[in-house]
């Protein structure tokens, strides 16, 4: 390809020729790439799928452990809770290390077994505290050292983020460190 350049104070004209420099990709190759990339498309995004399964499986099991670890939690679960639940969070994270080709969906089946354990322990135990007035003690929103943006799978249950007891959802307190 040529192309001319003109320096109007002076008149003088240069041309200048652009070639395709060694080691540049031809039209052809370049189709070539984007009709892969779309063609591994869909791997792609079955890999990011897992990824970010396995990445919210083990955060949960790490935001578990420490929610346990908190003063404000373990002296408030029974010896006898609080070894089912550790238990059950030593088990997933041995079954991530143990299966690293699992599928996205078996990821979220053993957060889902995980919640079944934990779920109902938390409930209860912030469910007797909370008196029914609704809302987490001290107002927090979610559980204590542990669930940025609230308790993760409640689901709107009375007294946690986004639901409400009896219809009556209690002050709002947001917490400043």
């Amino acid at each position: 390809m040529t192309v001319s350049a003109v320096d109007k104070s002076t008149g003088k004209v240069s041309n200048i020729t652009i070639t395709n420099d060694k080691g540049r990709l031809s039209k052809d190759e370049i189709e070539k790439l984007v009709k892969d990339a779309e063609k591994y498309k869909a791997q792609d995004d079955e890999v990011k799928k897992k990824v970010e399964a396995k990445n919210g499986l083990e955060n949960y099991c790490y935001s578990v452990r420490n929610t346990l670890k908190d003063d404000k939690v373990k002296d408030k679960i029974d010896a006898e809770e609080q070894t089912k639940i550790e238990t059950a969070v030593d088990e997933a994270l041995k079954w991530v290390e143990a299966n690293p080709g699992a599928h996205a969906e078996e990821y979220e089946s053993q957060q889902k077994t995980l919640e079944g354990i934990f779920n109902p322990i938390v409930t209860k135990l912030y469910g007797a505290g909370a008196g029914g007035e609704g809302g987490m003690p001290g107002g927090m929103g979610g559980m204590p050292g542990g669930f940025p943006g609230g308790f993760p799978g409640a689901g709107g249950a009375g007294g946690f983020p986004g639901g409400t007891t009896g219809g009556n959802a209690g002050p709002k307190v947001d917490e400043v460190d």
